[in-house]
């Protein structure tokens, strides 16, 4: 039964992903599109938007589809897991955890859902188990110090870029 438990929360899960990156990159499911995702990372002090929409978009498509078909684990887990964090400290952090009050409620949820899946793997009916497939440890101990240090640049990139701006002005300025 475990691993039919692995395989309804892997599809629910994963389709959940695709649909949230779907709406980032082509405004399905009443999302807003590549645009108006765009316009948004900008108001959160992502510059330039459309870029981080699009990387944010593909990361929760591509990790959602990894996961829902159990193949590469735990690489599609760990896309998951960067862009969650990100999502959830520079958009969510500071305000009460519940999504009704603009909280971390969901990308907390799907963190600690790709942390579970990550760490008990994508069981036995998965792309993984049906090919033989298993993702080598120091792959995957690689893909998650790149993806840290991706949330690391995610984090500091608006204050680098404040930084910047004040140098531009206070260079034209003299």
């Amino acid at each position: 039964m475990t691993d039919v438990a692995l395989l309804i929360l892997r599809i629910v899960t994963g389709c959940l992903l695709i649909g949230h990156g779907s709406q980032k990159l082509f405004g399905w499911f009443g999302g807003p599109g590549l645009a108006g995702a765009g316009a948004w990372f900008e108001s959160i002090g992502l510059r330039p938007g459309r870029s981080w929409a699009a990387l944010a978009g593909l990361t929760e498509l591509g990790g959602g589809l990894l996961m829902a078909v159990g193949f590469l684990n735990p690489l599609g887990p760990i896309a998951v897991m960067a862009a969650m964090a990100a999502a959830w400290l520079k958009a969510h952090w500071g305000k009460p955890i519940w999504a009704t009050a603009g909280g971390g409620e969901l990308p907390a949820t799907y963190l600690t859902i790709a942390l579970a899946l990550a760490l008990a793997g994508p069981g036995a009916y998965s792309l993984d188990a049906s090919l033989g497939v298993r993702v080598p440890g120091v792959v995957s101990s690689v893909v998650a110090i790149l993806a840290a240090i991706g949330v690391i640049a995610t984090l500091a990139w608006p204050a680098r870029s404040a930084e910047r701006a004040r140098a531009d002005r206070k260079d034209r300025a003299a």
